[in-house]
């Protein structure tokens, strides 16, 4: 070959190599592989080489030979007395400063949760393979039920996650983090405080496809072990400690369970990361008896519902006096000043409700601290871990129910939720979206449906914020029910359709309907003890307690009172059977969730006048004329 040929190949390669980087540089850097790999990573990714094999080899360890390590941490490994270990292998060892001291990972599975169990059950050799990879006893080709919950159980040990950014028009389910588990090789490498390499996930985009790295963090020398940090990059000490619990024991005799409300600096960041800009002061604006209101909106429920006389739509945001936006304002500074008479559909900080994470603080306000009666009991995943633990492993001790459900703080329709009593599942979802995790209800209210039997249910009121000062606030009369598919039982939390009742965005799934009109008597005749008059009040109370939480404080503790600011929200909530004063029955109003700008699709389709309704008690406080009760 020429010396001019061989100067245009390397050109070329150069010029793959630098759009390389300028799709995977920031990624490269946020995973703290140093550069020096770069170059022969892309190597070994367009020519698919993976030489681990020639470098690293696994060794099985009888465990009772296996002696704990200096600081007397315990290496985690299989049940039934062998562990395995990954060791250098090649006799020359492994230079850090070696720019070629790269390897690609393969991955043997990657899912998502919510497919896991029908993939182990239909994918022909996958449970065979991850049985023997987690060390379980497995004979046979055909998926056995126990061996399926046996590794769902156990590979929590061995999960690790990514989740895959695809910008500002990812979908919502495109936004649930994607798990694996890596190969043989990969799975084996141990835990060590003080680790011997780095591994992290890398998705190469031209190939589209997911691979672990691993390269070296120091000099290894034939027969060292390879080691990474399960908790790499935890700062806190008791974090840390809780983090690595799936792999090695801790006793956590002494660590408080109190979650206080948080101090104000919390909700100062959320504000900042929220890039809200507060209004300035504003006179309240009285709208004219005889006026008729523009409203601007690109919601086609509000355009196509619509029809009160008293509004009219606009067709630019600069006409009108009302603006009902889809997306959430951020710049109410800049609201107040250049257009104070304009009227909107949400307020300063409302996020202090609709996020679950700020939900669960302000439930906090009440007396003492603790979290109000109307929400389960709640900890933030991120920040409340080691009290979590603590909880969980009192409860355990107590013999009490320990089921529990992580929810991601922004997420809505059941997405990336998940149920279960594996104290390894719920830590090791920190790791992927923020969460929190809540009790979940062992005991709620259930509804008869003659052709299924004593199923879940839940139910969506629609609240409407005249006013955060004087606090006023509404309820609508109609209310919504979404109803699970199956029975209800403490087992196969992932069964979509025995614990969810969000059934109108999934594919071929029934969708119960009952209208609030007729569940009532229907509920009254299962329950007959409880008036849903009775019930309703509870319920009422409990969304007054939240607002009035929520209200207590300015902006970004609490929601802001804007003038100009009015809002819907469709508050999700359960009951659930509790004990009363005298030791009876009664039944508990537990919120959920509180939504912004809900769907309202199906209130349009059944109550036409919804939209009217709304307009006439938040901006021509026409109350009284619309099936609204006054809660504040």
């Amino acid at each position: 070959m020429t010396t001019t040929n061989q100067a245009i190949m390397n050109g070329d390669e150069d010029e793959e190599f630098t759009g390389f980087l300028a799709l995977h540089a920031a990624v490269l850097q946020s995973s703290r592989i140093p550069n020096i790999y770069w170059k022969s990573l892309y190597n070994k990714l367009v020519h698919e080489i993976y030489d681990a094999g020639e470098v690293f080899g696994i060794m099985q360890v009888q465990e009772d030979d296996q002696e704990d390590t200096e600081d007397g941490e315990v290496k985690p490994g299989h049940p039934g007395g062998i562990t395995c270990k990954v060791v250098i292998t090649r006799e020359s060892g492994l230079q850090a400063s070696e720019p070629t001291s790269v390897f690609l990972v393969d991955h043997a599975w990657t899912y998502r949760m919510e497919h896991a169990r029908q993939q182990l059950q239909q994918i022909p050799g996958l449970l065979p393979r991850m049985a023997a990879l987690m060390g379980l006893d497995f004979h046979g080709e055909a998926p056995d039920p126990e061996t399926v919950d046996l590794v769902l159980e156990n590979m929590w040990k061995y999960n690790q996650t990514y989740r895959i950014s695809l910008g500002p028009d990812q979908s919502a389910e495109e936004k649930v983090p994607v798990w694996y588990i890596m190969d043989e090789f990969g799975s084996q490498v141990q835990h060590s405080d003080q680790p011997t390499c780095g591994m992290a996930p890398f998705f190469y985009v031209q190939g589209q496809l997911a691979y672990t790295v691993l390269w070296p963090l120091q000099d290894l020398e034939q027969g060292d072990e390879v080691t990474r940090d399960y908790a790499y990059g935890e700062p806190d000490p008791l974090v840390r400690r809780c983090r690595l619990l799936p792999w090695v024991p801790a006793d956590l005799e002494g660590v408080s369970t109190a979650t206080p409300e948080p101090s104000d600096l919390y909700y100062e960041t959320i504000s900042q990361e929220n890039k809200e800009q507060f209004p300035v002061e504003i006179q309240p604006y009285t709208v004219p008896e005889d006026k008729i209101l523009k409203v601007y909106s690109i919601m086609k429920q509000v355009r196509d519902n619509l029809t009160h006389p008293r509004f009219q739509l606009a067709e630019s945001e600069e006409e009108a006096d009302i603006v009902w936006a889809y997306d959430h304002i951020k710049d109410y500074r800049k609201l107040s000043e250049e257009q104070p008479h304009v009227l909107v559909n949400q307020f300063p900080c409302e996020a202090i409700v609709t996020v679950k994470d700020c939900l669960a603080a302000v439930s906090r306000r009440g007396p003492g601290g603790r979290g109000a009666g109307w929400l389960p009991e709640t900890f933030n995943l991120q920040t409340e871990l080691p009290q979590f633990v603590r909880h969980y492993q009192q409860r355990q001790e107590r013999g009490e129910d320990n089921h529990w459900i992580c929810k991601p703080w922004n997420l809505a329709r059941g997405l990336d939720t998940h149920i279960t009593n594996n104290l390894d599942y719920i830590i090791r979802q920190r790791e992927s979206t923020p969460k929190v995790v809540c009790k979940y209800l062992e005991d709620p209210v259930l509804f008869h449906r003659e052709e299924v039997g004593m199923v879940k249910f839940d139910i969506r009121y629609m609240l409407l914020l005249r006013s955060v000062q004087p606090l006023r606030l509404y309820a609508y009369h109609v209310f919504w029910l979404r109803f699970a598919n199956r029975p209800f039982s403490l087992d196969h939390f992932d069964d979509y359709q025995k614990h969810f009742t969000v059934m109108n965005y999934a594919d071929g799934v029934q969708l119960k309907q009952v209208h609030y009109d007729e569940f009532i008597p229907m509920f009254e005749q299962q329950y007959p003890q409880y008036p849903w008059k009775e019930v309703e009040g509870e319920v009422f109370k409990a969304f007054g307690e939240l607002f009035r939480a929520a209200a207590s404080r300015p902006a970004p503790y609490g929601i802001g009172a804007y003038p100009n600011s009015r809002a819907i929200y469709a508050v999700d909530l359960m009951l659930k059977w509790s004990t009363g004063q005298n030791g009876e029955r009664i039944m508990k109003p537990q919120l959920l969730e509180v939504n912004f700008s809900p769907d309202c699709n199906r209130a349009c389709l059944y109550h036409p006048s919804f939209y009217n309704h709304m307009f006439q008690t938040l901006f021509l406080d026409q109350a009284e004329q619309c099936p609204v009760t006054q809660i504040l």
